[in-house]
């Protein structure tokens, strides 16, 4: 293992108080990625780092296990599960033992249903919460907008995965290589499976064509993961560009999950920000559309807020007329739908358009991509069709701080601790927000805003906003439901309500602004320190505290 890396790690925990995560990646099983995070594990230990092995998978090789000797494990947890006992990481155990540095295999694991948390990488997210460093493993399959490519190149559907997002917020990845020929060869050595499953590995999975495919998405993965970090990150987050991607969803679309997968890799090959948008027509009012057509469209929404799109749900009857008001509204830049069903040939007649087709002909200065969502089609083929490009856009005076806490106040923070409705929410925190004699103004804004389409999401989390004229600084406020808001339709109660009022003649804050509140009120550990708060100022301090703790986000690379 090369030492300068293992270095790098050690003066990284000696520095940090909150923990830092580490994560080895590779292309498959057998690469060496448990190995080299044992082999960091005694070089930790002999540095006088207190290190345990948290969770660590085998899978029957004596050599690995053989390694892992002389460091410290945390027994794990049996729980039953339809009557059978499984074993899971005792992240409890972890949290009272509370070592330096924790070894957790397999981040992309599933946990057994009734754990404190659903997958892996979640325990792994709350031992850094408590400052426990952790050093980690993966394969690059495991990736969730990776799934479609995935399963074309190899035909197997990988059932457990994570959010992009986790990967791109660690503090160090490492690409654990091996050629393909010397995978097999190890293979066929018994260093990687039993006897018994060598012949059906090297016939399926662990085939030349699959392995170079998946090794390939393993080397542009890291190469753009450090792409990402060679840029200076708060200059980043800073300059918006029309570069912004929306992607268009359909409540029966045949494949909207291959859609977001495709936008959120176009996202994150720009390294902007992206947007899943939703137009409500009167034809698919929730009491006109059935219940199954519901789970679809809410499943679709919630996997768009996984993989690091900010959710946007509008009514309109001119569905394209309603895309290109939100694209120039928050500066987009690519606007990405799917396949449209075919015309019928009276509409044909009659000179109907399909939305894809107007919006090649409505827009202007966008790149409109046709994602061939077909299902009986295997090979997506992206259409792309360029406008002219615009202009460059010259950034306002005012610049964002990069922190909601700079621009919250103590006066600007409301708990509710019963049930509140969403017009007494939106009222108190406008005034909250708002100077006395722009306060009509503004919540009459706001409500419009409302009656384009809910900012109230199905993720416990609601932006309302507006843009006013000659407002010369952002106006927030921060509501915080301890009841909900009962008369807002969504499965999850809102906790959340971030109110935002931004300069009208500087669309670009909004952007930035709504950006940073989406990413800010993602993060676990902060939500759970707010639900804690007990009074507006804790709200701020514990807000304020995680700021300064935790370095800026980024947004997911795509190779």
């Amino acid at each position: 293992m090369n030492d300068s890396r293992a270095d790098a790690f050690l003066q990284m925990i000696r520095r940090s108080r909150r923990g830092k995560l580490k994560v080895y990646l590779g292309y498959a099983a057998g690469v060496g990625k448990t190995w080299q995070m044992l082999e960091e594990g005694q070089r930790l230990k002999r540095g006088g780092i207190d290190v345990v092995i948290g969770l660590l998978e085998t899978h029957g090789r004596a050599d690995t296990a053989r390694l892992a000797e002389g460091l410290d494990v945390v027994p794990r947890r049996s729980q039953l599960y339809r009557g059978i006992a499984l074993e899971e990481m005792d992240l409890d155990a972890l949290l009272r033992r509370k070592p330096q540095v924790a070894l957790v295999d397999e981040l992309a694991h599933t946990n057994v249903p009734g754990s404190r948390n659903a997958k892996r990488f979640e325990d792994v997210q709350d031992l850094m919460s408590a400052g426990i460093h952790v050093i980690t493993t993966m394969n690059v399959q495991h990736l969730e907008s990776l799934y479609d490519t995935v399963e074309r190149s190899t035909g197997v559907k990988v059932r457990e995965r994570l959010p992009d997002s986790v990967l791109s917020e660690a503090d160090q990845i490492v690409n654990v290589d091996l050629t393909p020929e010397d995978l097999q060869t190890r293979l066929q050595d018994g260093k990687v499976y039993p006897a018994e499953r060598i012949n059906t590995a090297l016939s399926n999975f662990f085939q030349t064509p699959h392995l170079e495919d998946l090794r390939e998405l393993a080397l542009r993965e890291m190469a753009a993961q450090i792409d990402l970090r060679r840029h200076d990150i708060p200059e980043e987050t800073g300059s918006i560009t029309p570069d912004q991607v929306m992607v268009c969803l359909s409540s029966r679309g045949p494949n909207s999950e291959k859609l977001l997968r495709y936008a959120s890799r176009l996202a994150g090959k720009l390294n902007r920000n992206w947007y899943a948008v939703y137009v409500q027509t009167p034809a698919e009012e929730a009491t006109v559309i059935d219940s199954r057509t519901q789970r679809l469209l809410s499943g679709t929404l919630t996997l768009a807020k996984q993989l690091g799109a900010m959710v946007f749900t509008f009514k309109g009857e001119d569905v394209v007329a309603t895309i290109l008001r939100f694209a120039h509204e928050y500066r987009v830049g690519h606007i990405v739908l799917g396949s449209p069903a075919p015309l019928s040939l009276w509409g044909r007649i009659t000179g109907r358009r399909t939305i894809p087709e107007r919006l090649v002909e409505e827009t202007r200065g966008m790149t409109v991509v046709v994602l061939d969502t077909r299902l009986h089609e295997v090979i997506p083929r992206p259409m792309a069709v360029e406008a002219v490009p615009p202009p460059p856009v010259e950034m306002s005076p005012h610049t964002e701080s990069g922190s909601l806490g700079s621009l919250l106040e103590e006066g600007g923070i409301i708990l509710w601790k019963e049930p509140v409705d969403q017009n007494t929410a939106l009222e108190r925190l406008v005034r909250a927000a708002c100077p006395d004699d722009r306060t009509e103004e503004a919540l009459r804004l706001v409500r419009d805003r409302e009656a384009q389409g809910s900012t109230f999401f199905n993720e416990g989390v609601a932006f309302p906003h507006a843009r006013m004229a000659g407002l010369t600084k952002p106006m927030v406020a921060l509501g915080l439901t301890r009841g909900g808001i009962p008369d807002v339709a969504v499965d999850r109660p809102v906790e959340y309500v971030f109110l935002s009022l931004t300069p009208r003649e500087y669309p670009e804050i909004q952007v930035q602004l709504l950006a940073l509140a989406a990413r800010t009120f993602q993060n676990r550990q902060l939500c759970r320190s707010l639900r804690e708060a007990g009074e507006a100022r804790e709200v701020l301090l514990a807000l304020r505290h995680w700021e300064e703790s935790s370095p800026p986000p980024r947004p997911h690379p795509a190779p």
